[in-house]
C-alpha cells in the first residue's frame, strides 16, 4: 500500500452553487482540500518537478471547476473535482473535501462540507 501523499489545503474560490435563490444570486466562498496518493520517491531524490505533480496546476484546475458551471450540490462539485483530478493527474487515489464557507442561509450554524475519495480503476 502506497503511503505517499501530496496534499493541498484551503484552495478558495467564489461560486454561485446551491439550491436556493440566495445561493445562486449572492454566492458563497468555497474551500477545497485535496489529497493525491502517488509515489513521490523519485521527487524526494531528484528535486525535479517533472517527477511529481505540480500542485499549482492542481489548484488552478480546482478553481477552474469551482468557478465554471453552476451546480446545485456540493456533492456534485466535489465529484467534478475528484473525477477531473483522477483523469488529469497520475494519482492512484484522490480525496477531495469541499466546504461552503459563507452559505447565505438563514439560521445555519457551522460550515457544510463533503468528502469524496475515489481510486483509479
Amino acid at each position: 500500500m502506497m503511503s505517499d501523499r501530496l496534499t493541498l489545503d484551503d484552495v478558495r474560490f467564489f461560486g454561485q452553487h446551491g439550491v436556493t435563490a440566495a445561493e445562486r444570486t449572492v454566492g458563497a466562498w468555497f474551500s477545497v482540500d485535496v489529497e493525491l496518493r502517488l509515489d513521490l520517491a523519485s521527487a524526494a531524490v531528484s528535486d525535479d518537478l517533472k517527477t511529481t505533480v505540480d500542485y499549482g496546476a492542481v489548484a488552478r484546475r480546482i478553481v477552474e471547476i469551482g468557478t465554471g458551471q453552476r451546480v446545485n450540490l456540493i456533492e456534485r462539485l466535489a465529484g467534478l473535482i475528484v473525477e477531473a483530478l483522477l483523469r488529469e493527474f497520475p494519482a492512484r487515489e484522490v480525496c477531495v473535501r469541499v466546504r461552503k464557507l459563507t452559505p447565505p442561509l438563514d439560521g445555519l450554524v457551522g460550515t457544510p462540507g463533503v468528502e469524496l475519495r475515489r481510486m483509479r480503476s
